[in-house]
């Protein structure tokens, strides 16, 4: 492990939207939310009040583009069937 490992933006920034989404879930179920409900409701309709500001839930979710998030989530799972 001598070796400096260099990352893409596309890299870092997938790995961002990751964390974020598991911290939204995380705040989400806390308040009693159905997480996957109200992320897409968010996702389809832009609205950012599907979201909790709950511990700035809505503040962290909202810095990524709706579309780039939908194409993480996308890429993640047709990786999950080798699709």
């Amino acid at each position: 492990m001598d070796e400096t490992k260099v990352y893409s933006y596309d890299e870092f920034e997938e790995a961002l939207v990751e964390q974020t989404l598991k911290e939204v879930v995380s705040i989400l179920e806390e308040r009693g939310y159905n997480p996957i409900n109200q992320i897409v409701g968010y996702l389809i309709s832009g609205d950012p009040g599907y979201i909790s500001s709950h511990k700035e839930a809505r503040s962290k979710i909202v810095k990524f583009d709706r579309t780039k998030i939908l194409e993480i989530v996308i890429r993640k799972y047709l990786q999950k069937w080798d699709i």
